[in-house]
């Protein structure tokens, strides 16, 4: 990494992945793909499920929600990725890097809570059938949303703003995006207080809703076993494991990540776990919403038949 002789640096460098002949092109190609058809299924799914009235509860709801945020939290990274692939190490302002880092955190814990308030939905539809509609009102659900979006960019004001205020003797990110480990290498001062704080930050808000949604998934278990039938218990448990997917995906690579010492882990490791939670996940969160969902299967049927009536005309 190149030295400077000053403590603010105005540009930072990506570094990105490091790719050579013809695995370049390569890389960028399927990485542009997978980032178009991330854009493409999350935006039918929040128009599927706006446009068709089968689909208007609240579990599709916040569904639509998180291909909202999704859209976003994609498209905070890949587009520096691409660029990285494309041109190798590339400049990044140093302002645009703190607000990547501030947005992409501010997402990430987004989707953090919207997790906890999705897996609480689930619990008061199964172990609250009978009041579920009356606390699950279309107020109570846009508060919801709204409340998570504020807790979430609330929160990544901390690790962000303490990054942001750092000196920086270094200017190359061993990253393709500016995020906290990478950047807090870099700083002309000991960071280990920074970490901690940072590790305390999203540790005890990521922590907090995994505890908050095993919490709410024991309920969900012990009432899916009281239920009295076979098939009944497979329906419950149904519209749980695509919910229980998605939060795997995302605490599994995120812990690994952020909670603990940023340099108790290989340089460059942060960067392919990355594309797990920030490329991966939302491009699959789509398909593992819409794979085996009975209910969205048949609301395509009745969107394409809808399609094919117009194209017909009168």
């Amino acid at each position: 990494m190149d030295c400077v002789n000053h403590t603010w640096t105005q540009t930072f460098i990506l570094a990105g992945f490091t790719t050579t002949g013809i695995l370049r092109p390569l890389a960028f190609l399927g990485t542009l793909c997978i980032y178009l058809l991330t854009l493409a299924g999350n935006l039918f799914i929040i128009v599927l499920v706006h446009t068709d009235s089968g689909l208007s509860t609240p579990m599709y709801f916040f569904i639509s929600v998180l291909s909202f945020l999704e859209l976003w939290y994609v498209s905070t990274t890949v587009p520096t990725l691409l660029h990285t692939l494309l041109q190798g190490r590339s400049p990044i302002p140093s302002v645009a890097c703190f607000i990547q880092l501030y947005v992409f955190h501010s997402l990430g814990m987004t989707e953090c809570y919207l997790l906890g308030v999705m897996a609480l939905d689930r619990y008061l539809a199964i172990c609250r059938p009978l009041h579920y509609h009356a606390l699950m009102s279309r107020q109570v659900q846009v508060w919801l949303a709204g409340a998570t979006w504020v807790a979430g960019f609330s929160a990544a004001l901390v690790p962000a703003s303490l990054t942001g205020t750092l000196p920086y003797c270094l200017k190359e990110v061993a990253h393709y995006f500016c995020d906290l480990a990478p950047l807090m290498r870099l700083a002309c001062v000991d960071t280990s207080w920074h970490a901690r704080i940072h590790g305390a930050v999203i540790g005890v808000a990521t922590g907090c809703n995994f505890v908050l949604i095993l919490g709410l998934y024991v309920g969900i278990l012990r009432a899916v076993l009281k239920l009295p039938s076979a098939a009944s218990r497979a329906k419950a448990f149904s519209t749980c494991s695509s919910h229980m997917t998605v939060v795997a995906l995302f605490y599994a690579s995120a812990f690994t990540v952020y909670v603990g010492s940023p340099g108790s882990r290989p340089e460059g490791t942060d960067k392919l776990i990355a594309l797990v939670y920030a490329l991966l996940t939302p491009f699959l969160n789509p398909i593992i919403y819409t794979l085996r969902n009975k209910e969205v299967k048949e609301a395509m049927r009745r969107l394409t038949d809808r399609v094919k009536t117009n194209l017909r005309g009168p």
